[in-house]
């Protein structure tokens, strides 16, 4: 009896594991379609020549300790920085993921803030810690760069995804945009303030470890930058063959336009029905996120820090503009060919 299942338990994951994802089946079937109507076969979908993310050594910066000597951090008790200093030498404490790290710096300017406003400008602790706290503020940029872009959970959202995103699974969305919103803010806050008074309160730091959490079980922003790399793709794809094989679709009158209303027929269908719906989606979700993630980008590399070269391509092609020019010319290319062919064969828009 055992043996006889094995079968059929084999193909059973086997089915599962191979299901093909349902957006490259709506584009594939669209694709087809057409074709098969102008008579001719599908041209070849091209492979993805895209950047991909760094490795993490290649992007972490380099962050030297900074001491003090426990006598002296003993005696900051009266301004609560002592804790925070205990916390950070514990066992628990040397082995921070990099967002605990972050967070940690920050809980300490600001302490640190508070302790150069309640101590007595005669006490000799005071010379250290302003030239502590000037060293805290100028290792502030690489310790939020190497949390963003090296940081597990934040990193991964930047590993490019290999399925397109289902129409009706944008999951982790809603997540991301919160984070990186946060972070957009918390960096401006951070990195543009000209003072030592900074306007972060203890709980807004705090909403760095909620976000961590939010965003731990997804991958969404690699697999945004996938979806719309592959559909600039397939679509520049589709386009060129139609116009390659427009003028052997005869229109005009008295002529038998059964092949253009074919078309017709399967571009609201698919296209205007699904397609466009979907790339809508993406469009908006992207413009989104973008703004964040390249303000977050420029403002750490204006703080000195000079990425590696195969990041600041990534940062080109996916924060800054190039993969979402090349999007939205090749949405605006398949909708305009569209557009010829419907007033060539004198169809009505919207009408079917």
């Amino acid at each position: 009896m055992k043996i006889l299942l094995l079968p059929a338990i084999i193909c059973f994951f086997f089915v599962i594991g191979c299901k093909e994802n349902t957006t490259d089946a709506l584009l594939d079937t669209y694709q087809q379609r057409l074709t098969n109507i102008l008579g001719v076969e599908p041209d070849t979908i091209p492979s993805l020549d895209i950047p991909r993310y760094p490795r993490t050594h290649a992007l972490k910066q380099p962050i030297a300790d900074i001491t003090i000597g426990l006598l002296n951090a003993y005696e900051l008790r009266q301004c609560g920085l002592f804790q925070l200093i205990a916390e950070r030498n514990s066992v628990l404490g040397k082995v921070q993921d990099k967002t605990r790290r972050l967070h940690y710096e920050l809980l300490f300017l600001k302490q640190i803030e508070h302790c150069l406003n309640v101590l007595n400008n005669t006490d000799p602790l005071q010379l250290q810690l302003k030239d502590i706290y000037h060293q805290k503020q100028q290792q502030l940029p690489r310790a939020i760069w190497n949390m963003v872009f090296t940081g597990q959970e934040w990193q991964q959202q930047f590993t490019l995804g290999h399925q397109l995103l289902s129409p009706q699974q944008f999951g982790g969305y809603i997540e991301n945009l919160a984070a990186f919103e946060y972070l957009d803010t918390l960096t401006t806050t951070m990195l543009s303030s000209q003072t030592t008074n900074h306007s972060l309160t203890t709980n807004n730091i705090d909403q760095l470890l909620h976000h961590q959490q939010q965003i731990h079980n997804t991958q969404y922003i690699g697999q945004l930058f996938y979806s719309i790399a592959r559909i600039t793709t397939v679509m520049n794809t589709i386009t060129s063959q139609l116009i390659t094989h427009d003028q052997t679709v005869m229109c005009g009158k008295n002529i038998n336009q059964q092949q253009a209303q074919y078309l017709r027929n399967v571009f609201y269908k698919y296209y205007i029905n699904d397609i466009q719906p979907y790339i809508s989606k993406l469009h908006s979700q992207y413009q989104q996120l973008r703004p964040h993630l390249n303000n977050i980008y420029t403002m750490l590399v204006q703080q000195q820090i000079n990425p590696p070269t195969a990041m600041a391509i990534y940062a080109r092609y996916y924060f800054q503009g190039e993969l979402l020019h090349q999007f939205q010319q090749v949405t605006h290319n398949h909708v305009r060919y569209w557009q010829r062919f419907f007033k060539r064969c004198q169809f009505k828009v919207g009408h079917q």
